[in-house]
């Protein structure tokens, strides 16, 4: 029985933060050594962070790179670790892990399948390494063994699949397996999405089971450069059984899980099915001599994390809401903001993102207790003394309501009670005068006077826009973030006023349809996560209609009546743009959605949303940076990219006005 103790180590890395970086990977080393683990993995390009982008191409940053891992290699002592950075070789640059052991680099392992599509570009700043294919590279005048390579440490094989080597057909794990690989380490930077973690675990379990053999998989965590979530998690398998499982979406900046593999017993299933031959008389080809020995290690039950919201029927009301809070922290903290302010409209969406800034401060807060959320925010000093959770979000969080002669009791009441059910800061202002001043303004210019029969659009757009300078102002005068409010339903149609709701830093709901926010919301009000429980404050938001309130209130305005139902909305946006079907497409699936529309209201809708869409990329492209929730984001910048100017699907659109037309007949 040769037992081994493995660790594994979620790291909030930023991009190009040299020293922050190299504190992490130490205080895991260090945490690793206390815990008696001969191995540890750690996320893919752990030393320069994973989101530098072009900065990759800075020769600079390789330089700085080699020189940060020169200075942590002397500290892995008595064990073996690996570490993630870009490598320069033959005119490429590669993504690479470095295999560290005993103080001593032993060689580096390039990345054969590289992650060129949705949120990743890869291909942009590496090319893959060639499987089967070992070099030669020289770092601080020694040459080192580069490319796909196995490591023999002490008898045992390590190899590596990096991140999206696992996701592919072709898995080099299968490779290494023929080649007689112990355990398999993966270190990645998987980006979060829903259910998306359900899959790391089957490649996990399944590699595992299939290699016969050790894994060791590590993820990134938290927000590391601005969009992608990072949710953290290590899963360590032997042999198709799972050992242990880290948690997810921590507040920590290291989160150390080990696990006691047992190679003799992977060795023999492999041999007892059959399945890998041995390849007698060959020579392991990338085979490097990594002088190490194992001590014995305490053999320890399998003791998997189970998360009690990674299951259940509400997995995405949880996810979601844990998911954008560390982004939110990590956002807030790593740009230095002093804050938070939100217009409050007392609607949904605004609700929404008031609401994540609170969830944010308490899930921290319970984690790692007030005194260390305090010290991850030290540059704030007015938080310095804070002593409970509810005092820090008042200290964090400024809502504002900004009325109009459109607005009403019911928004008022309710933006109130949400910012007193949370502890936010609440002010209130008046901007109806602001507004009546612009609109006398343009009458004298043009003179004659703008009616609602005739301007309404521009009518509806100031009071928005006036709304904008005075939390600007605000959220300046704090050295605050102002988060805008609109989500990705409104986005796809551009049912938004640029300079006025789309104003802000960050947009951290534009990711996210409005039909779930409506039901996330709901489920806040009577359920609530896992460890928070719900907020029964909120029935003053979901028990409206959601409304822009910019229209007198004789009008009766609401979002829907100015669109469609939104859950409508949200289904021809994922025919027509997730999965790019044509208008009439789009129609045809509708009618079996929603076999309570008639066929032509359905054609007025669909015919809507495509005009719409294509009338509103600028807007799009105009949107604060958001988080990447899941595969239907529209963000131009990372996932959905469309032109500005385009035929707008004319042709299309008359193939379904001529449908419809038959239909009628």
């Amino acid at each position: 029985m040769k037992l081994i103790k493995v660790a594994a180590a979620a790291l909030n890395q930023t991009p190009l933060a040299w020293d922050t970086n190299q504190k992490h990977i130490l205080q895991a080393i260090s945490e690793a050594r206390q815990q008696d683990a001969s191995i540890l993995c750690l996320p893919e390009m752990c030393i320069t962070g994973y989101g530098c982008e072009d900065a990759f191409h800075s020769s600079a940053v390789q330089a700085e790179a080699m020189r940060v891992l020169l200075e942590i290699a002397p500290q892995t002592t008595g064990m073996i670790v690996s570490l993630g950075l870009p490598l320069l070789h033959s005119g490429g640059l590669f993504n690479c892990v470095c295999c560290v052991a005993d103080g001593t680099i032993r060689g580096f392992v390039g990345k054969q399948n590289l992650a060129g599509e949705g949120i990743h570009y890869e291909p942009r700043w590496f090319q893959p390494w060639p499987a089967g294919v070992q070099a030669t590279v020289q770092a601080a005048r020694q040459d080192y063994p580069l490319g796909d390579l196995l490591f023999n440490c002490d008898g045992v094989l390590l190899g590596y699949e990096i991140c999206e080597d696992a996701w592919v057909a072709q898995r080099p794990g299968a490779e290494l397996a023929a080649r007689g690989v112990d355990i398999i380490l993966n270190p990645s930077a998987s980006h979060f999405a829903f259910g998306k973690n359900d899959i790391r675990k089957r490649f996990v379990l399944e590699g595992s089971r299939a290699f016969h053999a050790g894994y060791v998989y590590v993820n990134l965590l938290g927000n590391e450069a601005g969009r992608a979530i990072y949710d953290g998690g290590v899963m360590i398998a032997n042999d198709g059984q799972l050992k242990a499982e880290g948690p997810r979406f921590s507040f920590s900046d290291v989160c150390l899980t080990t696990a006691v593999l047992d190679i003799d017993e992977a060795r023999m299933n492999r041999v007892r099915t059959g399945h890998l031959p041995a390849r007698l008389g060959e020579v392991p080809a990338g085979l490097v001599p990594c002088p190490f020995t194992f001590p014995t290690a305490t053999p320890v039950p399998p003791k998997p994390r189970a998360t009690p919201y990674d299951s259940g029927p509400h997995v995405k009301e949880e996810s979601f809401t844990r998911a954008v809070s560390l982004a939110l922290f990590d956002y807030l903290r790593k740009s230095h903001s002093r804050g938070f302010v939100v217009s409050l409209s007392g609607g949904a969406d605004s609700t929404a993102v008031a609401l994540l800034c609170g969830t944010m401060v308490h899930f921290g807060t319970r984690e790692l207790g007030i005194a260390q959320f305090r010290d991850k925010i030290s540059y704030l000093r007015g938080a310095t003394h804070i002593d409970s959770a509810e005092a820090l979000v008042g200290e964090l969080l400024t809502c504002v309501y900004q009325s109009t002669r459109n607005s009403s009791d019911t928004t008022r009441s309710a933006a109130s009670s949400v910012a007193s059910s949370i502890g936010a800061t609440f002010l209130e202002w008046d901007v109806d005068a602001l507004v009546q001043d612009y609109v006398q303004l343009i009458s004298g210019a043009i003179a004659r006077e703008l009616t609602w029969d005739q301007d309404d659009l521009a009518l509806q757009n100031i009071q928005a826009r006036v709304r904008a300078p005075g939390v600007w102002m605000l959220a300046n005068l704090h050295g605050a973030l102002l988060l805008a409010t609109s989500n990705r339903s409104e986005a796809a149609v551009g049912y938004a006023t640029m300079d006025g709701d789309t104003c802000g830093g960050l947009s951290p709901i534009a990711g996210i349809d409005k039909a779930f926010l409506r039901e996330w919301l709901k489920w806040m009000e009577t359920t609530g996560p896992h460890d928070l429980g719900p907020l029964p404050a909120l029935s003053a938001v979901t028990d409206q209609q959601p409304t822009a309130e910019l229209r007198p209130l004789a009008a009766h305005q609401t979002d829907e009546a100015d669109l469609m139902p939104y859950e409508v909305l949200d289904a021809i946006e994922r025919a027509a743009i997730r999965d790019k079907h044509s208008p009439v497409e789009s129609w045809n699936l509708l009618q079996v959605q929603f076999p309570h529309y008639t066929p032509q209201q359905l054609g007025q809708w669909t015919d809507r949303f495509y005009r719409l869409w294509c009338r509103n990329q600028w807007k799009r492209e105009r949107y604060a940076p958001s988080f990447h929730l899941d595969d239907e984001n529209l963000d131009p910048k990372t996932w959905c990219r469309f032109p500005i100017l385009s035929g707008g699907f004319e042709r299309e659109l008359a193939q379904l006005k001529k449908r419809l037309s038959e239909e009628s007949q």
